[in-house]
């Protein structure tokens, strides 16, 4: 069986399950950033203060991505075992029915509970999606292809957006956003059953089976540098999107809730429209540019574009939503840029846990990052642009980070074109 016998329908429909998958992943990383002072002060009561509202935004994010981490490597790991369609079916039920539980939570502590349960299906979702369509559109644009499945992702937070909007979510009314979120299963259930497998992976299960244990072999001494590698760089944009970039949002919520209760959603909106944007881009960025100067430029531009955003405006203020939706495309280059390098760095009897270890170990360091940005803004004493100025910083390093990197097979391709 070679990667080519795929029928075209089946190809088109990996795509689209794929897309959707992303859609609905995105769609549960942009709900808490919505949602979170209007649970927070629902469950707290009389015991809601904005200092607490933030500290429970920062571990809602922080439980998250620790669920992300876990799922991301493990899942990763199964679809490297069981097939990618499968795996990514799972993950796809798992962020599903565990975020409508969030519909029937009674306490703060639950909702964590629930976030971590969500993360591990987010995080099980990238590196099996990415790498089926890796190996089943091998012939297609690897830019083009990887661009468009990140820019799934950052659709659904659009709509997310969309649809708070015209719903708000308040502290009286938010518990059937989550039930919302549950209907993604359907998409779980169809993949499980309907989804066509990777040929390649078919194929070198049967020449060359996966290694007893994968997550070893990543770290084994022909693998560690490009692992070690994966992880850094994959690390800062995470860290710094999820530290820095999305205390815009509950600082939008804080200011404008009175006033104009949709402004929150709206400000997610300009971001994500931002977002998919940079997505399709990023991918682009590194095949034109090469993976060491598109990774440095897009570091410079994040950080300066995150800066503008918590000094040089305010939420209401009317260059607020501009600077916002452009430091969301330019944040987001990263991860279209990831999506087409990272799975360029394994072969194929690990590519899906190599992705998923190096995407995902980044979020445990989102997660500390997330809690040590959270301890900050109460030392700060709630200040949103200072923890937000502060914590762009992360951005930065990846101008230094970027020269360890090891020669990739991409920068090779460039190079001989």
């Amino acid at each position: 069986m070679n990667d080519q016998s795929l029928r075209p329908g089946a190809r088109v429909w990996v795509l689209t399950a794929v897309f959707l998958g992303l859609l609905f992943d995105g769609f549960e990383l942009g709900l808490m950033p919505v949602a979170s002072l209007s649970v927070s002060k629902s469950l707290l009561g009389d015991h809601f203060s904005p200092q607490a509202g933030g500290d429970w935004f920062a571990r809602f994010t922080a439980a998250l991505m620790l669920g992300a981490a876990v799922g991301g490597i493990f899942l990763g790991a199964l679809g490297d075992r069981i097939g990618r369609a499968r795996a990514m079916a799972v993950s796809v039920l798992f962020y599903s029915c565990f975020a409508s539980a969030g519909a029937w939570v009674r306490t703060q502590e639950e909702m964590l509970a629930s976030r971590f349960l969500v993360g591990l299906g987010v995080g099980g979702m990238w590196p099996n999606g990415m790498a089926l369509v890796s190996e089943c559109w091998r012939g297609a644009s690897k830019p083009l292809v990887s661009g468009v499945m990140m820019a799934g992702l950052n659709s659904g937070i659009l709509l997310l957006s969309q649809l708070a909007r015209v719903y708000p979510v308040t502290s009286d009314s938010w518990r059937w956003i989550f039930l919302l979120a549950g209907f993604p299963a359907a998409l779980g259930l169809a993949c499980w059953f309907l989804l066509p497998e990777s040929p390649a992976w078919m194929r070198e299960r049967g020449e060359s089976p996966v290694p007893a244990q994968p997550l070893r072999t990543l770290f084994s001494k022909g693998m560690l540098q490009r692992t070690l590698a994966g992880i850094v760089l994959s690390a800062i944009p995470m860290v710094g999107a999820w530290a820095a970039s999305k205390w815009m949002i509950p600082w939008a919520d804080e200011v404008a809730r009175d006033t104009d209760p949709g402004y929150k959603a709206a400000t997610q909106g300009w971001w994500s429209a931002g977002a998919i944007a940079g997505s399709i881009l990023g991918a682009q960025l590194a095949a034109w540019l090469g993976r060491e100067r598109s990774y440095l430029l897009i570091s410079l531009g994040a950080w300066l574009s995150t800066l503008a955003m918590f000094r040089a405006t305010a939420p209401l203020e009317p260059l607020f939503h501009p600077i916002v939706l452009a430091q969301g495309l330019v944040s987001t280059l990263f991860f279209g840029w990831l999506a087409l390098f990272l799975p360029e760095l394994y072969p194929t009897q690990v590519r899906s846990a190599g992705s998923g270890m190096a995407y995902n170990t980044g979020r445990f360091a989102t997660a500390f990052g997330v809690l040590g940005a959270g301890a900050l803004f109460n030392w700060l004493g709630g200040n949103y642009p200072n923890v937000g100025s502060v914590m762009a910083c992360i951005y930065g390093l990846g101008i230094f980070a970027i020269l360890l990197a090891p020669p990739s097979r991409l920068d090779k391709r460039n190079s001989t074109t």
